[in-house]
């Protein structure tokens, strides 16, 4: 059985929630870029979501395909989005934890 999204990737990178925070951490004002690689055929939709539940994006992919969206935060601190993928009877839920800096480290 083939699953719906074969990766997620967080600015670029391969979404991990083990891996090292650091890696995935933005200044305030600079883009996350968030993708979801998926599998099959047909139709799938995606959605983004904050926190409150409110939408961010919302887009119909065609299978095989590549759902993208980039987003910036203004102010820093610990942002969780939604990414929510459903098709061909099959669903997706991964919670991002996008960590907003109020500056570049310095060093």
């Amino acid at each position: 059985m083939k699953r719906l999204v074969k990766l997620v990737k967080l600015n670029h990178l391969p979404y991990n929630v083990n891996r090292d925070p650091q890696v995935y951490r933005r200044c305030a004002g600079e883009p996350f870029h968030i993708q979801a690689l998926l599998d099959g055929t047909g139709q799938a939709r995606c959605r983004l979501t904050d926190e409150r539940g409110a939408s961010i994006a919302e887009a119909e992919i065609s299978l095989p395909g590549t759902f993208t969206h980039t987003l910036a935060y203004s102010e820093p601190g610990v942002h969780l989005v939604t990414l929510t993928c459903e098709g061909n009877g099959h669903s997706f839920r991964q919670d991002l934890r996008l960590d907003v800096l109020e500056r570049a480290w310095v060093g």
